[in-house]
């Protein structure tokens, strides 16, 4: 199965892509400097990866982010004025229109613009003034896996250059190896899936940095097993969408330590205690881990703001072996092709 080998290769992935952009993302960290804000371009799982872009940038590097509405240069064709901010298009293609319409207008507006791609011969490449390639090697399944870790990674060593600090570099180098240690629990995560072979609908809940893991997850969720899961931050998710939980209703969450814990925490023990909810949870708190029906234990000693790139990767495997007890082929989904062409 093409879309379990990808998953398998993303601690390979992000080793090459540590060892072959390192020198061209401090290049490039330096000829743009510091941005004054951050205006990207994305859709599906590249949408995601700015969703963390968000949180990266945000938190290590206090860069305003501000995730693009496409169809305003595309359909509307009425841009807002960017202004001196750095334009990002985050594709895996390359080729969708209306995120290069977004990248084309920056250009007339005299912005520096920066390119996210799997493809460094696409549309969306030649417009850019700046290039990272994220070194995923060819993805033949629909459902993206390893190019969406290497958007992340490509995204955590942007903001490791801009830090002008080594630490960060350290900790994004231990990344394949905290990958790696988590598919010794394949055989666990199949256990899992067969529990969930009737599910229909599920919530995916997460917070800050895994705030994007909880949209990635739910992705892979859909696009693959035809459940209807919907994200949720833990904070949106007691406005409203927790009354959708009772005895038995699915719930799957990301907590990892850090900031965010503690509330994680607090809103899972309610599911519950008061709710009665069937909890999968992935984390790194061995403590909360106690609580859950399907625990899934992340490595000690991952950096909060890296978690994600680690934290996706039982989600993908969760998501892959679920598809086969479904009956569902993983690597053709119904109703997708790999390279979807928006305007």
């Amino acid at each position: 199965m093409a879309l379990r080998d990808e998953i398998f290769e993303q601690q390979e992935r992000i080793n090459t892509l540590l060892d072959k952009q390192t020198d061209a993302i401090q290049s490039i960290a330096r000829s743009i400097g510091k941005p004054s804000g951050i205006f990207i371009a994305a859709r599906g799982t590249s949408d995601n990866a700015a969703r963390y872009a968000k949180y990266v940038w945000g938190y290590n590097n206090q860069i305003p982010v501000t995730l693009a509405a496409p169809s305003l240069f595309s359909v509307y064709q009425k841009p807002p004025n960017l202004g001196d901010m750095l334009v990002i298009g985050i594709s895996q293609s390359g080729e969708s229109p209306d995120i290069l319409a977004v990248i084309s207008e920056a250009n007339l507006q005299g912005c520096n613009t920066l390119a996210i791609t799997n493809q460094i011969e696409s549309p969306l490449a030649a417009e850019a003034d700046y290039v990272i390639d994220i070194q995923a090697g060819p993805e033949l399944s629909v459902a993206a896996t390893k190019s969406y870790t290497a958007q992340l990674g490509a995204i955590a060593m942007l903001s490791a250059a801009w830090s002008c600090n080594s630490k960060p570099w350290k900790e994004l180098a231990e990344v394949p190896d905290f990958i790696s240690s988590l598919f010794q629990h394949e055989s666990q995560i199949q256990t899992y899936a067969s529990r969930y072979h009737t599910m229909d609908q599920c919530v995916v809940l997460g917070r800050g940095f895994n705030y994007a893991t909880a949209y990635e997850w739910s992705l892979k969720l859909k696009e693959l097993t035809y459940v209807v899961a919907q994200p949720y931050s833990s904070a949106d998710f007691l406005h409203g969408p927790i009354a959708l939980v009772s005895s038995g209703f699915p719930v799957f969450a990301v907590a990892t330590q850090g900031k965010v814990l503690e509330d994680m925490t607090i809103l899972l023990k309610k599911l519950k205690e008061a709710h009665r909810a069937d909890l999968f949870l992935i984390s790194d708190d061995l403590d909360l881990l106690q609580i859950a029906d399907c625990p899934l234990p992340l490595p000690a000693g991952i950096p909060e703001w890296l978690t994600p790139l680690v934290a996706i990767v039982p989600a993908q495997l969760f998501s892959y072996h679920l598809t086969l007890i479904k009956g569902i082929d993983p690597d053709t989904p119904r109703g997708l092709t790999k390279v979807t062409l928006t305007k």
